[in-house]
């Protein structure tokens, strides 16, 4: 039997791998991983080249830090709304206090900082600008009638920037398949504060269901999943994705489907249904960014080849 203490413990860990949402740093270390793989890193340069690169990996621990850091941040300031849009995950969270984790950021921050100087003095200023304005969106831009939307999508594309960026891989297609996610990801925002509009009134957040109401806002989301079909085109008929043009083409498939149940949503459960179509959609490109080259899988050619 486990000790009162320790069961103790054993719940403040988990409230704080709820904070940060462990679950999603994993998916963005492998999407991160994969997009080096078979996307930014240069065609001539091994598989197993780019998972033992030692820059790479530090580039990637630093990220998913740079990230945990961030949720626990946005948890901090959002942790008045979070009562009333998410009361049981709230009461989860708060187990750890708000003086805790302004301790674990503080220390996470200077762990990444200490970190970053194993890439280069460019990945120092890099990932000291990702923090403040992970902080900046937290404490005042997410507030801002769609600064606070275009700003959250923009933090969530920008780790695989910071690959792109070690890579100097500066293609076409390499934006073709940043837009298309920056796309999903500004969509899946509005749907959240759709989903989240009782908290974002109480708490005086300018967005775009509070100002303009529900009708104008599913008519942004509409034109913003339209406008996926232009990366979508390039990716498939442009530019060379393999066997991800089958990602593409059921990716059209869900979003018409997406937009016939955005009209005849209502409520939050309807919201948060649309939520999740989203988030299976980005989850499974991770996955399907594979499909590029799926000779690493099947028997290892490009991982081995010399």
């Amino acid at each position: 039997m486990l000790s009162r203490k320790t069961k103790h413990l054993l719940l403040k860990i988990v409230s704080m791998l709820s904070v940060v949402r462990g679950y999603n740093i994993a998916i963005i270390v492998l999407a991160q991983y994969l997009s080096a793989i078979f996307i930014l890193a240069p065609e001539k340069k091994r598989a197993l080249d780019i998972i033992l690169d030692f820059n790479l990996f530090m580039i990637v621990i630093v990220s998913s830090l740079t990230i945990a850091s961030g949720y626990i941040i946005n948890n901090f300031y959002d942790s008045e709304k979070d009562l009333i849009n998410r009361p049981n995950k709230s009461q989860l969270d708060r187990l750890v206090s708000q003086k805790t984790k302004l301790r674990v950021y503080f220390t996470v921050n200077f762990i990444v900082f200490l970190l970053s100087f194993f890439v280069s003095f460019r990945a120092v200023l890099f990932f000291s600008a990702y923090i403040f304005l992970i902080w900046f969106y937290s404490h005042k831009l997410k507030k801002i009638l769609i600064v606070g939307n275009l700003t959250a999508a923009f933090l969530a594309v920008l780790p695989f920037f910071a690959i792109l960026l070690y890579y100097k891989n500066f293609y076409p297609q390499i934006f073709a398949h940043a837009t298309f996610l920056f796309l999903l990801l500004l969509i899946r925002e509005i749907i959240k504060d759709l989903e989240n509009i009782k908290g974002d009134i109480a708490n005086d957040y300018q967005t775009i269901p509070v100002v303009f109401g529900e009708s104008p806002a599913k008519k942004i989301i509409t034109l913003l999943t339209v406008l996926t079909i232009v990366p979508i085109y390039c990716l498939v008929q442009i530019f060379e994705v393999g066997y991800m043009d089958i990602y593409f083409y059921v990716s059209l498939i869900v979003l018409i489907f997406f937009l016939q149940k955005l009209w005849k949503s209502d409520s939050k459960p309807d919201y948060l249904k649309l939520h999740n179509i989203l988030k299976l959609l980005v989850v499974s490109g991770v996955f399907c960014i594979i499909l590029i080259n799926p000779e690493v899988l099947v028997h290892g050619k490009r991982l081995l080849r010399f």
